[in-house]
């Protein structure tokens, strides 16, 4: 078994004697002491004829012969046509043409046709039906056009859509992030001379040099590396920098850590790995959001109801009836109008508008709001760990120290302290100096005479220092396991080493780094002299220790019935280490099994089995996580993502809600839906409890509307069947104005969270929706069949319609005030039971909707009362009939409760035995179902798609913006396919120069 060590490089593979004769133990023993982790790769040949550049493309992309990445560097100079002198100025040209710039392409949408975009779906479009008929249609039977419809209607499409423009809008762009985090300078060798120019103009085959500090520019193989260490973990996911040494390669978008080097570029652009991440974002931009698919079939109930009825009055109406042309075209835009819910986006916008403004005082940015939804939903939480988890900086573990001297822990860790830097520190000298407390513990009472920094050769450090106290010189050395033990000569047993090698393999098993620590004393005053021999004293256990709150939003998220998996780019055993201290479990697998799948007689039947059963997955790249991801998504989960780094923002962007974590890099702020601005994951409980209440407003608003949709479709078709009654236009769009403004303050309703994740279960809806838009419709034709059919409203209160005991029939401008009043009145009043699950007096309500639901009553009856409006045939009503139409609501609302309570316990007890039945069978037979209706596929769900696709079609044939185009590999991990490219490019477009 291999065990870990501290260093940045894989360990010594033990060293050859001069003399062929067997391994010692001690050189058995050395050799044992192999840092965990990645297989080292070593360098290989192209298994092709080198001479002979013109390399086939199949052969290029056959890794099997040539791998830009493993290959040796002579290798890749011959097949990149290139030398250490760097490229010409001509040649570079060329290569730009062939390869293009060294940065991420951006499709820009066009702003007037993304507005335009917001009016494209069945529910508008059915609005713009109307206005067209009541402004084109209408102008018959000697009457001019309906303008005051037709203004009415376009009012309210525009407002809906300048509301939803303004949000999209200010969304952030994935790629424009990713591309603005690229270097934006480099120093290139052009002609043999080191010049800096913008990092867009380099081309595979350049010559690049960088530092301490820079940002590699592209993904480049190291031609010279000094001390050089690279923090790939916003890349990668590894914790810790990688050391690197001449051949190795280096991504785009890491920052030097240690050193200098300089390096050969093999890809560039869309082609890096760095590339690979920001293509992926873009990827799924023609995918229907949720949101999206239960607007679709909601909308679809709605469609379908109206076209019932409006199939009927023609049918009734024009044929039954012989009513003129005009007279019955206002009937259907009654329907049209009244039974449209157009400002259903509006409203659900705005809610999750305000919803965004609460959760940004929990320091969560919400940029995509229909997230917000979703994340009510959510199922399953995906996390990356470094820097999530993870503090994603490096710690001692103190409660692990081994000491094996005199020395206490409290000695160990000191000593170790004097043999680390106290500035320009790397990572592992700032943690065990941290350690410590007090940094300046690291230097007192002693005096530094000689310093040996870390470098990859040696893998140690060492101090030689003389101690104030004594005046004695001594030496200290800390580093590698199997380096530090070979150099120990003093107290070195067989039982010490078994004791050394059972803790570092203990330790490899925990995903623990281990840094041995050895003492010595000199005897003369010479820094420089031999001193007595190296104890080893000790051994640290480094690693990236969870944050502080991680556990706890761990466990309310668990309770809130949310399951955390863990997938990160680290070590299994470092990932099994953490789940363990978070309590999200160590049954946890290696990236592998997502290519290989489980293993033959193993308890998974299936890959997605096992990924639906796991705590996590380790070693995964960018595709991995994707893929995690979406197979999570096929099993009919809605999954949420946290990251924090560029190798995160595909999985971001595939995510039903994308989660960056404080301190995210650009491109993962970019991608995700949700930017958290304080450290740790405790916000994503805050934002999944307010998400749920957000949600819960909005079903409660669905109900209504598709309640009020039947109401007033059912009611009016059968007044007009029954009564040949003319409702004017107009009048319904008072009614879905006074609606609208008061249903806005659902945004602010009080409600309670579910602790379950929510989903919408559209068949529960429209239940709900059609009982009590039938019940309403009684309330409406029974009070004008009392009006029509008898005198008994002037016989017991003595009203009148102007003088007459009866309305001068069925169209009396009178009737048709007081039907507008009692439908404005109860409609409105049917909130209050929707968004109640017990009766509607138990749950008060925000004091908002309260006060909204008054004034618009008080508009209401002031309508009543005074308003003769010629152009639309009402006419002012009594206060003794605003009194008349008040009492009969408030009669017909009381039973209201009772009508929820019925269906409760008859209609939807049943729907919900049947889902609960459907999800116990998935789980005896386990074939995924589709976890709520709404995730069914409708035809209509691309009408209500983020509108990407129609934007996209619209500007390809007007000629606005540019066409981004997709690589059919783009899935496939990543690897050295990009940069084999280059060569296969070069091979098809020789320079005219060239030998």
């Amino acid at each position: 078994m291999s065990g870990p060590n501290v260093a940045k490089e894989p360990g010594p593979q033990g060293e050859e004697s001069p003399v062929a004769h067997s391994p010692s133990p001690d050189e058995k023993k050395k050799r044992e002491y192999k840092d965990f982790g990645h297989d080292e790769e070593k360098p290989t040949h192209a298994n092709v004829d080198m001479s002979l550049i013109e390399l086939k493309a199949e052969d290029l992309y056959d890794k099997e012969k040539v791998d830009l990445e493993t290959i040796v560097i002579e290798d890749v100079f011959k097949l990149l046509q290139c030398d250490e002198n760097g490229l010409g100025d001509e040649e570079a040209q060329r290569r730009i043409e062939l390869f293009g710039p060294n940065k991420l392409e951006q499709e820009e949408q066009n702003p007037f046709l993304q507005f335009l975009s917001f009016m494209w779906n069945p529910l508008s479009w059915v609005m713009e039906g109307a206005a067209l008929v009541a402004i084109v249609l209408s102008n018959g039977n000697n009457q001019p056009p309906d303008w005051e419809d037709f203004i009415g209607i376009v009012l309210l499409l525009f407002i809906n859509s300048a509301i939803g423009f303004y949000e999209e809008r200010n969304a952030g762009n994935a790629v424009k992030a990713l591309m603005d985090s690229l270097a934006p300078k480099a120093k290139v060798k052009r002609n043999g001379t080191w010049l800096e120019i913008e990092s867009s103009g380099l081309v595979p085959g350049d010559m690049i040099s960088f530092k301490i500090g820079d940002i590699v520019p592209a993904d480049c193989r190291l031609t010279e590396a000094i001390n050089v260490s690279i923090d790939q973990a916003a890349l990668t996911g590894e914790s810790l920098p990688q050391s690197k040494k001449l051949g190795d390669q280096c991504f785009s978008g890491s920052t030097c850590k240690q050193g200098e080097a300089e390096g050969v570029v093999i890809s560039t652009g869309a082609n890096t790995f760095f590339g690979r991440a920001a293509s992926l974002v873009g990827q799924d931009d023609d995918t229907t959001g949720h949101l999206q698919k239960i607007l679709a079939q909601i909308g679809s109930f709605c469609l379908v109801s109206i076209g019932i009825f409006v199939i009927a009055e023609i049918l009734v109406l024009y044929a039954g009836f012989r009513y003129s042309y005009r007279r019955g075209l206002n009937n259907i835009l009654v329907l049209l109008i009244g039974g449209i819910p157009i400002a259903m986006p509006t409203v659900l916008s705005v809610t999750l508008a305000v919803g965004a403004q609460q959760l940004a005082k929990h320091k969560a940015i919400v940029t995509r709001i229909t997230a917000i939804e979703e994340l009510a939903g959510v199922t399953i939480l995906c996390s990356d760990k470094t820097g999530t988890l993870t503090t994603n900086k490096l710690t001692i573990d103190r409660a692990t120290i081994r000491t094996y001297g005199p020395f206490s822990a409290d000695d160990v860790m000191l000593l170790a302290a004097y043999a680390s830097r106290t500035e320009n520190q790397d990572a592992i000298d700032s943690a065990v100096v941290q350690a410590l407390g007090e940094v300046s513990r690291a230097r007192a009472g002693i005096k530094l005479l000689d310093f040996k920094p870390f470098n990859p050769v040696d893998k140690r450090t060492e101090i030689t220092y003389r101690e104030e106290s004594s005046g004695k010189l001594k030496r200290v050395t800390k580093g590698m396991t199997g380096i530090i033990i070979e150099l120990c000569s003093r107290n070195k047993t067989e039982e010490l080493e078994n004791r050394l090698e059972a803790d570092v393999e203990e330790f490899a098993t925990r995903g623990l780094r281990a840094l041995a620590v050895a003492y010595e004393e000199l005897d003369g005053q010479d820094p420089e002299g031999e001193g007595n021999g190296f104890e080893l004293i000790g051994l640290l256990a480094i690693f990236d220790p969870p944050r502080e709150d991680t556990k706890q939003t761990i466990d309310d998220a668990l309770a809130l019935g949310v399951k955390v998996k863990m997938v990160t780019g680290d070590q299994l055993a470092i990932a099994k280490e953490t789940g363990r201290r978070l309590g999200l479990g160590d049954h946890m697998y290696p990236a592998k099994v997502l290519k290989d799948g489980p293993a033959p007689g193993s308890k998974h039947l299936s890959l997605d089995e096992m990924i639906l059963d796991a705590d996590g997955f380790a070693g995964v790249f960018p595709e991995h996580k994707y893929e995690i991801v979406k197979r999570l998504q096929g099993l009919g989960h809605l999954c949420a993502m946290t990251g924090d780094g560029a190798n995160d923002a595909p999985a971001l962007s595939r995510a039903n809600v994308g989660i960056a974590v404080e301190g995210a890099t650009d491109a993962a702020r970019g991608a995700a839906d949700i930017v958290l601005t304080e450290p740790g994951l405790s916000t994503i409980v805050h934002a999944i409890r307010g998400s749920r209440v957000i949600f819960q407003r909005m079903r409660n608003y669905s109900i209504y509307a598709c309640a009020v949709t039947i109401r007033i479709v059912v009611c009016f078709a059968i007044l007009a069947f029954a009564f040949k009654f003319d409702f004017p236009p107009f009048m319904v769009l008072i009614i879905a104005l006074l609606n609208d403004g008061t249903i806005m303050t659902l945004s602010v309703d009080r409600v309670l969270p579910s602790m379950t994740p929510d989903s919408w279960d559209l068949a529960e809806i429209f239940s709900y929706a059609v009982a009590y838009g039938i019940y309403l419709t009684a309330s409406t034709v029974a009070l004008v069949a009392i009006i029509m059919k008898t005198t008994f409203f002037y016989d017991k209160f003595g009203v009148t319609f102007n003088g007459r005991a009866s309305p001068n029939g069925a169209n009396d401008y009178q009737l048709h005030m007081i039907v507008y009043l009692q439908v404005a009145i109860i409609s409105q009043a049917l909130i209050f039971v929707t968004r109640s699950h017990g009766f509607f007096f138990m749950e008060r309500p925000s004091v908002a909707l309260l006060a909204a639901f008054c004034i618009a009553q008080l508009v209401s009856s002031i309508i009543a009362a005074y308003a003769n409006f010629g152009f639309t045939q009402i006419q002012a009503i009594s206060g003794g009939w605003i009194g008349i139409v008040w009492v009969w609501n408030l009669v017909w609302f009381a039973p209201l409760d009772w009508i929820k309570f019925a269906m409760k316990a008859t209609v939807i007890k049943r729907l919900r035995e049947r889902h609960e039945a459907a999800q116990a069978e998935q789980a005896i037979t386990g074939v995924p179902i589709t976890r709520t209706q709404s995730r069914a596929a409708s035809i209509h769900e691309s009408l209500y798609s983020n509108r990407v696709s129609f934007i996209r079609r619209a500007a390809r044939k007007v000629g606005f913006g540019s066409k981004i185009t997709m690589k059919p590999e783009e899935l496939q991990r990543f690897s050295s396919i990009q940069a084999q490219r280059t060569g296969a490019t070069l091979a098809r477009n020789p320079s005219r120069t060239a030998a």
